[in-house]
């Protein structure tokens, strides 16, 4: 038996990378390239050929032969050493555990053979009346399992197979009671489930007729476990790579049949919700969209996407998409074409946005109670994963949805998210903190104290400004010609702006502007500067306003492509001067 240095040495470290990072020299005896770990646009990913080992300047992944295979195909370290040792032609012994899933791999081989051998018949029928070409399903390797009790179990016998590795495959059934042994598939056509190394894991089986159950699956045993398990996944994964979308369909014929069609990123989990399992082994393999295809009505789509497990949610960016008439996928190809399935992709329900309605429709956002709930519901959805690009990841969609439907910024909704601090409670200060309005509203409120003091001047106002306070933008309209307090509280009598107004009013008071020589006082004050002060306050609101419109090219600018960067550069300077330009007239009028 080989040892784990034969395999080594008998083994490139540049020849197992450069299957799946496109290597360039870097100087003697090194070879640099994109890791394959990690989002980067220049190499840091390098090879020492000399020392056999590979390391990432950028997210500081290293090790030798081994440890690159079992990251890279996610594989524990006995199934790389294996992986390895069939490359390198060396025979290794292994383990108890890993020669059992070996053993299982074995029986399943030979079970898979019997059921090939079946296939011709009612079973073949039933696949062309389906719409399978023979090619088809000669690629995903279907079989028919014939009716009887014990043929599998015969043929087994016959074949030194025994009892037991055929129980441990599930493959057999146990009475037990009798202790009597039968075989578990019967009357079904056979689909081989193989993990994403192609390795045969386990069956599942499909009646002929409207029998029950319709599916049976292998049961759990050490290689098949089916909530890491998706269907076709081992073929559509030729065809991944950075940026990839995966089309999650029901079932293996919907697989099959899209793949036959051309849409060769199909895959079906096995009668599991998309689990945490699943996501780690998806990211991996650069997977970064999923798009859930189900035949199912939209509140059923909404239902899929709410229930959505958090982590699949944060890790890709999730759609779901129904075909038309409710129609699996399978059969919508059959009856109507390739064109079904591209229209169904084409329009969707985004997860992110469910979620967002879902947390709305509990919660009030025009309060500041609602949109603390809001918030804190959504904060685990609005958490980025490192491992996904920044700009496009499903939790900055969020951030960016919520942020606009709140009327947050973005910038410190952000920098809440990404403090250290912990996050059990949003206080109100946090929250007025993170108001894109806060500042608006407090100048738009002073502004119209200063008009409740001297109405006249109202005169001064363009009737231009965009007034955020609904009851500021109605005071101003309704307002217009008024020559006293008085007139404008007449307005609004019995209205829920009056208390505002009469607050407003007291506030614009001097406080200690009770006897009349006071009052006096004021009154002479009030004639030397209300007409400064409202001029002051329009300035504030100018220069807000231009904020808001840095703030959102500034967003614009990091996802817009390098030739267009430059015309938001631009934007964004000429506006900055005119804030400038604004507080320089501020500074020069006061």
């Amino acid at each position: 038996m080989g040892t784990k240095e034969d395999v080594r040495a008998r083994l490139n470290i540049a020849d197992v990378v450069g299957e799946h990072v496109r290597l360039s020299p870097a100087g003697k005896g090194r070879l640099k390239g994109l890791c394959p770990f990690h989002k980067e646009k220049s190499p840091s990913f390098q090879v020492d050929t000399e020392q056999g080992y590979f390391y990432c300047f950028g997210c500081k992944a290293g090790g030798d032969v081994f440890s690159f295979v079992q990251r890279v195909e996610n594989l524990s370290f006995g199934d790389a050493l294996r992986q390895l040792a069939d490359k390198a032609g060396v025979q290794v012994e292994a383990k108890y555990g890993e020669r059992s899933s070996r053993d299982l791999y074995d029986v399943n081989a030979f079970a898979l053979t019997y059921f090939r051998e079946h296939l011709p018949g009612p079973a073949l029928d039933y696949l062309r009346r389906r719409g399978l070409s023979d090619a088809t399903t000669e690629a995903f390797e279907l079989g028919y399992a014939p009716e009887g009790w014990d043929g599998l179990l015969k043929r087994a016998r016959a074949r030194n197979l025994t009892e037991r590795q055929l129980l441990e495959a599930g493959l057999l059934i146990e009475n037990p009671e009798s202790g009597r042994v039968y075989d578990r598939f019967r009357g079904r056509v056979m689909f081989p489930i193989r993990d994403h190394l192609g390795r045969l894991v386990g069956f599942g089986g499909r009646v002929l007729d409207d029998s029950k159950p319709k599916y049976l699956n292998t049961p759990e045993t050490e290689a098949f476990k089916k909530g890491e398990l998706l269907y076709g996944l081992d073929k559509a994964r030729g065809s991944l790579g950075g940026g990839s979308e995966l089309i999650v369909v029901e079932g293996y014929m919907d697989v099959i049949t899209m793949h036959q069609h051309g849409f060769t990123g199909a895959v079906a989990s096995l009668g599991t919700a998309l689990t945490a399992e699943h996501a780690t082994l998806l990211e991996r393999l650069g997977v970064t969209r999923l798009a859930l295809m189900f035949d199912n009505d939209e509140a059923g789509r909404r239902a899929t996407l709410t229930g959505l497990d958090q982590v699949i949610g944060s890790r890709f960016e999730v759609t779901a998409h129904t075909l038309a008439g409710g129609k699996d996928a399978a059969d919508a190809l059959l009856d109507l074409g390739p064109p079904a399935i591209e229209q169904a992709l084409g329009t969707g329900l985004q997860e992110v946005e469910i979620r967002f309605q879902n947390a709305v429709a509990k919660y009030d956002p025009a309060t500041p109670d609602g949109k603390r709930s809001i918030l804190l519901e959504l904060l685990p959805r609005m958490m980025v994963n490192e491992s996904l690009d920044y700009t496009s990841s499903p939790a900055l969609n969020l951030r960016r949805l919520v942020s606009q439907e709140l009327d947050i910024s973005e910038q410190r909704l952000r920098e809440w998210l990404e403090g250290k601090a912990k996050r059990k409670s949003l206080s109100p200060t946090q929250l007025q903190g993170m108001s894109n309005s806060r500042g608006e509203e407090d100048r738009e409120l002073a502004l119209l104290r200063q008009l409740l003091v001297d109405p006249s001047l109202l005169a001064k106002l363009d009737g231009t400004t965009p007034w955020r306070n609904e009851a500021v933008r109605k005071v101003m309209l309704a307002a217009q010609g008024a020559q006293s307090p008085d007139d404008i509280l007449e307005i609004f009598r019995g209205q829920p702006e009056e208390q505002l107004l009469i607050r407003l009013l007291f506030e614009g008071r001097d406080t200690g502007a009770i006897s009349r020589d006071t009052n006096q006082l004021y009154e002479q004050r009030v004639g030397a500067y209300a007409a400064a002060a409202v001029d002051d306050i329009q300035a504030g609101l100018s220069i807000d306003s231009l904020r808001a419109e840095v703030d959102l090219l500034k967003q614009q600018l990091a996802s817009a492509p390098p030739p267009e960067q430059l015309g938001y550069l631009k934007q964004i300077q000429e506006l900055q001067r005119a804030i400038e330009a604004e507080k320089r007239a501020r500074r020069a009028s006061a």
